[in-house]
């Protein structure tokens, strides 16, 4: 079982960045990928950024391609999503993910991940 804790979220205005935290209780990164996604009312939960086991690749969704970086610490206990250009279509839930499997690849697809964090809020405002 792996414990996923999310934290950053927060109101920020339009054009603004917020930068956003995952870990995971009791383990690190090391050898795991992790990928944020989020859902805004009313709609699914959708793909975000993903960062390789090995830190070597991100995907990222064409919506935030550009604004939006995946990364983790030196010590991988952590893994941030900084978001920059903010958007008012950004305001969602986000939610860290990590799969059952260590090592692996990269996957974009929500069905394929096995732990969720609880979901932090960003909300952008006019």
């Amino acid at each position: 079982q792996v414990q996923l804790v999310e934290s950053g979220g927060g109101l920020v205005q339009a054009g603004g960045s917020l930068r956003l935290s995952c870990a995971a209780s009791g383990r690190t990164f090391w050898n795991r990928v992790v990928a944020w996604f989020r859902q805004a009312p009313g709609k699914e939960r959708e793909f975000v950024a993903v960062l390789s086991w090995n830190g070597a690749t991100t995907r990222y969704a064409e919506s935030v391609q550009g604004r939006f970086t995946i990364s983790r610490d030196l010590s991988k206990t952590t893994v941030y999503l900084q978001m920059s250009s903010l958007k008012l279509e950004d305001t969602a839930v986000y939610y860290c993910a990590t799969l059952s499997k260590t090592f692996g690849g990269a996957p974009t697809e929500r069905d394929e991940y096995d732990y969720w964090g609880q979901g932090t809020q960003v909300t952008v405002s006019s």
